[in-house]
């Protein structure tokens, strides 16, 4: 079992919300950051990206693997790609590395029996989605297997839907968080595939 408060792990603010099993390409070029990335790739270990533009000391955020180097540049730029592992609160912030560092606690879900119920929910409406979006029928046995971080990986949220997602300590309640958003890209879709179909008939989009 990992340490639940690790000291000095390194941080990487950005503009996105990263999700466990979420794999997310990153450009690495700062100086800062291209250390902190070789460091993390010579001792095989991870960092942590969290939403940059928040002074919130208690930012949940998201530890991160680097799953594969894509392309190293002479000029010592990186771009990789990244993998999400488990969410994490930033405890105290620290200054002495040469690249943002934090002392975080790895978070863990609260004790509940998992609701069957809410997870056959949100499978129903992540399989809806994808079949709304791709025009593919997913295999039942893929989607069965995915938890709600797994299933919300696969779908662009905006960031407060995702950063909700990321502080939920409930997996069930992660899955009914889940299904109201799948829900409501399926009824997105539905709606510009309409609108299209209007403005190809008549040049307008009438709303309302």
């Amino acid at each position: 079992m990992p340490d639940r408060v690790v000291q000095d792990f390194p941080i990487f603010p950005l503009g996105l919300v990263a999700l466990p099993h979420e794999f997310v390409p990153l450009h690495i070029f700062e100086e800062r950051y291209r250390t902190m990335i070789g460091e993390c790739l010579e001792r095989d270990s991870e960092f942590g990206i969290v939403w940059a533009g928040d002074e919130d000391d208690e930012r949940t955020g998201c530890a991160m693997e680097v799953a594969r180097v894509l392309e190293r540049m002479e000029d010592g730029r990186l771009n990789i790609l990244s993998r999400g592992t488990r969410p994490f609160r930033i405890v105290e912030r620290v200054d002495h590395l040469p690249y943002p560092a934090a002392t975080v606690e790895f978070l863990q879900d609260a004790d509940e029996l998992p609701d069957t119920a809410a997870a056959e929910t949100a499978h129903a409406a992540y399989r809806a989605l994808v079949e709304q979006a791709t025009d593919a029928e997913p295999d039942d046995e893929d989607v069965e297997v995915l938890d709600a971080y797994g299933m919300a990986a696969t779908v662009e949220f905006g960031l407060e839907a995702k950063q909700g997602l990321l502080d939920l300590r409930s997996e069930n309640a992660r899955l009914r968080l889940v299904t109201r958003l799948f829900r409501a890209a399926t009824k997105r879709l539905e709606f510009i595939e309409k609108a299209q179909v209007r403005a190809r008939s008549n040049g307008k989009v009438r709303f309302g």
